[in-house]
């Protein structure tokens, strides 16, 4: 039952972005265009949510699922977080889809979303592997 609810919660998640049209590629197409508000209005509310949930994980001091202590340390802005959030950009464009969407448009049977998912896996592994040669 641990994990059930993390499932369920995914799975509920991946309607609401289905259903509100979230994961269509015209609608993100569209958001690049300039020429759909609404999608920029969402984003908006997920970072607000995002930077008040991590406020209140530093302020009362929680913990991850393990038990251990939950530290979430300063980044500093460098050339590689442009040019890395420029590529990001440029697949999300490009694919329709930031990572989280990729499940929601195959679960509503966007066969094309298969690429856009072995393409985020590759662009993973090979992150990984050139990180210890990337300048700090």
């Amino acid at each position: 039952m641990g994990l059930l609810k993390y499932l369920i919660a995914g799975a509920w998640f991946g309607l609401l972005l289905t259903k509100g049209e979230v994961v269509s590629w015209f609608r993100i197409r569209d958001m690049f265009y300039l020429r759909e508000p609404d999608l920029f209005l969402i984003i908006g509310s997920a970072v607000a949510t995002g930077m008040v949930s991590v406020f209140l994980l530093r302020r009362f001091r929680r913990v991850t699922l393990e038990g251990d202590p939950l530290v979430i340390h300063q980044k500093a802005m460098t050339k590689g977080n442009y040019l890395g959030g420029f590529i990001f950009g440029l697949g999300w464009f490009v694919t329709g889809a930031c990572p989280g969407p990729i499940f929601a448009q195959i679960g509503a049977g966007e066969y094309l979303a298969w690429a856009t998912l072995a393409g985020a896996l590759l662009g993973t592994y090979a992150y990984a592997w050139l990180r210890p040669r990337l300048p700090h």
